[in-house]
């Protein structure tokens, strides 16, 4: 499965092609290369590629899928951008934020379950509707208080990217 590596400003796809214990064969940006990786002891990447050694210690950020990478020389910022980052990053941008009066689907889905009818009266944080989207379930809450003006979506609906599920007043 390729993932996509963003190094401060660049960013690679990434795809292991084949794995023999600490042997890799890899795909970056198209291009293969055959390396040796090992973690070693001390929580540093020792890897041999093309007969140049590099160490590298990778560093968790407090976010998930978020790394400082440290070489000899230089630091780097990394973030892995797989299906579920991108999802996340999706759905953070396209749902309803605080002050919002729609929420959305930030991909396309099927509306599991609507828990709220027009008219009725929701709490900040309340969940309105679950979208199942890439075999997980999603809760989308109203993003303030208000009143339900408008349910776009059904139970079992099948919805597209940015359709429009529910709307407050």
């Amino acid at each position: 499965m390729a993932v996509e590596i963003k190094i401060g400003d660049r960013k690679a796809w990434v795809n292991l092609l084949k794995q023999d214990g600490n042997i890799l064969e890899v795909e970056v940006d198209g291009k293969t290369y055959n390396v040796d990786l090992m973690h070693t002891a001390d929580g540093t990447f020792s890897i041999l590629e093309g007969g140049h050694s590099y160490d590298i210690e990778l560093v968790p950020d407090e976010t998930p899928k978020k790394y400082t990478a440290y070489t000899l020389y230089e630091r780097y910022n990394v973030e892995v951008i797989d299906a579920e980052a991108r999802y996340l990053q999706n759905r953070n941008a396209n749902g309803a934020g605080p002050g919002d009066n729609k929420i959305t689907s930030p991909m396309p889905g099927k509306v599991v379950k609507v828990l709220v009818q027009e008219g009725d009266v929701v709490q900040e944080g309340e969940t309105v509707v679950i979208i199942s989207a890439m075999k997980m379930e999603s809760e989308y809450k109203a993003p303030k208080d208000g009143t339900i003006k408008k349910v776009h979506v059904k139970d079992q609906q099948t919805v597209d990217s940015n359709q429009v599920l529910i709307e407050l007043d």
